[in-house]
């Protein structure tokens, strides 16, 4: 029996310097969380969950608020900080990092989390939701850089270029069979990504 999980990556959100855990989505973005939610309106959801970020968050409320359903954010899920949060850095040094760290799993710049780390936080709480819902589908509010490290853990083909091809929103479908990843396929994107 499947466990279908809809890893649901933010909206459009414009980045600001300190605002990392509380920066919402833009009006663009949050016209696109709903037609996400609208997208996903006939599937049937035992759950939704997010990343404790307000980005995430607002992305897939609408999908809980459509089925009446409460939703529980996870810091666990939270996306992961290449480097330190309290210092800026260029935004090739960053994307060079990134790249990096699929390969080096224990790679991170300095105050950031490697690959593994990222990892070891965030699996967990995916098995325990891929056991609690067993046989059902749910879904997640998540971001692109946390998305494909929890990807990686199950495929490594998953890594770096996977991250680049991501657009917010993304919507993919992820079929398990217990824990084994089996089958992964991209629902949606953003319509900027298609072009």
């Amino acid at each position: 029996m499947l466990t279908h999980v809809y890893m649901i990556r933010h909206a459009e959100s414009f980045f600001v310097f300190g605002e990392e855990r509380t920066r919402g989505l833009s009006e663009e973005g949050i016209r696109m969380a709903q037609h996400a939610a609208d997208l996903l309106k006939e599937v049937e959801l035992a759950a939704v969950v997010s990343s404790s970020y307000t980005r995430a968050i607002q992305t897939v409320q609408a999908i809980a608020d459509q089925r009446g359903m409460p939703m529980k954010a996870y810091e666990e899920l939270r996306e992961r900080p290449i480097k330190g949060l309290d210092y800026k850095a260029p935004w090739e040094e960053l994307e060079q990092a990134i790249e990096r760290s699929f390969s080096d799993w224990d790679y991170a710049m300095a105050g950031g989390e490697t690959t593994r780390q990222a990892q070891q936080r965030s699996i967990p709480i995916l098995e325990e939701l891929l056991a609690q819902y067993q046989g059902q589908a749910f879904a997640i509010g998540t971001h692109g850089n946390i998305m494909a490290i929890m990807l990686s853990y199950y495929d490594q083909q998953y890594g770096y270029a996977f991250w680049k091809s991501t657009s917010m929103p993304d919507i993919y479908r992820l079929d398990y069979e217990g824990k084994q990843l089996i089958h992964v396929e991209r629902i949606w994107a953003s319509p900027a990504a298609l072009i």
